[in-house]
């Protein structure tokens, strides 16, 4: 998505008063749920100190801890298949189910899976996947993607998924919410005992016991991994965690940014497929690891910071920009500060070029580092990713052409004094009436610069003096 494509979008979407409704209901019920959830932590910035130290830690040995990770889960019967691309990754994914025979898949909610367009390719090859969180569920019927990372369906009111269910399953436009849960309750329960493969993605991958972690409120992605004959789990390479232990300090800390509870209603760990002694699980477990840019992040110092990223969704939360332009808007798997940071830098070079603007979608207010559970300095990165691109000569001339008369008039006193009365305001006005003006009053510049007031100030004070 190119930056006018972005801008018009994002004009749009500002302008739409249900949509900026929907979206102020939603996130106040947020914003007083995580500020509750955090009342329980006695001393949250030690917590999100030591979350980030960890992550540093694996950062800092990421290949030794993925080596330990895959030893231990093959030990088990699992298997892992290593991706570096997105196409790699899905295709991987779908050998494993034709050579199983699958035709259909139960899938639990992940943006793993979104990030490498794993539904459109299944689903070209003749597999059928039904997205088994009440969200994903609702965003599919609709023909959408995700609009939120924790919340795919956020842009969704009581009425909108009403007039949907209404639409496709005949339920009235009067049912609540939990009569349309019941609803697609009962279009999802058969499908886990008739699909062959359930496919998940993974909270955290533990190198010591060879383990993924799955966080949910819904309990369907334990029926996903439980009762399908075969298990796919996708990662990325950053959700390594070293030990199991370190669960206790980030399934709260995840939960409490994430929703404001303080522990999420279903925590899973899976060593692999099911043994001789063990009544229930699948017949097969893989694990893919998923680089798609992720590597090239890790080399980087600097960029590496944003894959301590675990997933919270906080820092969209907190963004005044996400707010008003929506997670649509992006056109990228990962919207909002954080989405901004490494969507130029994941995927193909198409793909990370036709987001780099994206770095450009933020006020720079800080928000989004303040709320980070892991202290990710994202407004840093932003500006860090601006740099970059300026240094690559990636920024428009227009752009270029208006800092360098700004930086002209800066440094001279007298061609600055010149914007001042009604010349500043003219050109003001021939700037940015066309950016800022359409929908919005431009701001008056005052009629005397600092300058020439203190001038004044000066000779009156002079005057007063001499008398």
């Amino acid at each position: 998505m190119s930056k006018k494509a972005f801008l018009k979008a994002a004009a749009i979407k500002t302008a739409d008063e249900k949509h900026r409704q929907t979206i102020a209901f939603n996130m106040g019920k947020y914003d007083a749920a995580v500020a509750k959830g955090k009342q329980n932590y006695l001393n949250l910035p030690a917590a999100r100190r030591h979350a980030k130290n960890i992550k540093w830690q694996v950062m800092e040995h990421l290949p030794q801890y993925l080596q330990e990770f895959e030893h231990n889960f093959t030990q088990r019967g699992g298997k892992v298949i290593w991706a570096e691309t997105a196409q790699q990754a899905a295709n991987a994914i779908l050998s494993i189910l034709q050579q199983h025979g699958v035709k259909g898949v139960v899938k639990s909610k992940s943006m793993a899976t979104e990030e490498i367009h794993l539904n459109e390719h299944l689903e070209q090859a003749g597999i059928t996947v039904y997205e088994t969180d009440l969200g994903e569920f609702i965003v599919q019927l609709s023909g959408e993607k995700p609009y939120h990372i924790v919340t795919p369906a956020m842009h969704k009111s009581r009425a909108d998924v009403a007039t949907l269910f209404n639409r496709l399953f005949n339920t009235p436009l009067s049912a609540t919410a939990e009569e349309m849960t019941q609803t697609a309750r009962r279009q999802l329960r058969p499908q886990y005992t008739r699909c062959e493969a359930g496919i998940t993605g993974a909270n955290f991958l533990l190198a010591d016991i060879g383990g993924i972690a799955i966080t949910e409120n819904e309990g369907n992605a334990r029926l996903t991994t439980a009762l399908p004959r075969i298990h796919i789990a996708i990662a990325g390479i950053e959700k390594v965690l070293p030990s199991v232990k370190d669960l206790a300090h980030f399934w709260p800390l995840l939960a409490t940014h994430g929703t404001g509870q303080q522990v999420t209603v279903y925590n899973t760990i899976f060593t692999g497929p099911r043994r001789t002694d063990e009544a229930e699980g699948p017949e097969a477990m893989y694990v893919v690891l998923l680089d798609n840019g992720r590597a090239a992040m890790l080399a980087d110092p600097k960029l590496r910071q944003a894959l301590y990223c675990i997933r919270c969704g906080a820092c969209l939360n907190a963004c005044p920009v996400y707010r008003q332009v929506g997670g649509h808007t992006y056109q990228s798997t990962y919207s909002g500060p954080i989405g901004s940071v490494i969507a130029p830098h994941i995927g193909n070079p198409k793909e990370q070029k036709d987001h780099e603007h994206l770095s450009h979608a933020s006020s720079l207010c800080g928000r989004c580092t303040e709320v980070c559970p892991v202290n990710i300095p994202l407004h840093e990165l932003l500006l860090y990713n601006r740099r970059k691109m300026a240094a690559a000569g990636a920024t428009a001339f227009a752009e270029r052409f208006a800092w360098a008369v700004w930086k002209k008039m800066m440094l001279n006193p007298r061609l600055l004094q010149t914007t001042e009365n009604n010349l500043g305001n003219r050109l003001f006005s021939a700037i940015f009436g066309r950016i800022w003006g359409r929908q919005r009053s431009l701001p008056q510049l005052p009629p005397k610069s600092f300058r020439t007031v203190w001038q004044e100030q000066q000779q009156i004070k002079n005057s007063a003096d001499n008398e």
